[in-house]
């Protein structure tokens, strides 16, 4: 679970503007924060099958996203991409 205070750090960082937060950068940029969080939950708790359900559907979502971007915005999705150090 991300603090209001690090998902506001996350959001100024790829926010292309001030009151940006909805765009597909800030999402990947988001879910992938909270994706690096419950893996960490998930190493120390194994048998937690629901955070993984979560955790696989903010996956999904994220890749969803990514497509996305990578079909309208090309530019934006290698430089959100290589920041973010994932996989094309």
């Amino acid at each position: 679970m991300l603090t209001k205070r690090v998902k506001a750090r996350v959001i100024g960082e790829h926010q292309t503007h001030e009151k940006d937060t909805g765009s597909a950068n800030v999402q990947v940029a988001v879910l992938s924060r909270s994706i690096e969080e419950l893996a960490l939950h998930l190493k120390k708790n194994p048998k937690d099958n629901h955070s993984r359900r979560g955790l696989l559907k903010m996956v999904s979502k994220r890749r969803k996203l990514m497509s996305y971007l990578k079909k309208h915005e090309p530019s934006q999705y290698e430089k959100l991409a290589k920041k973010l150090e994932l996989k094309r």
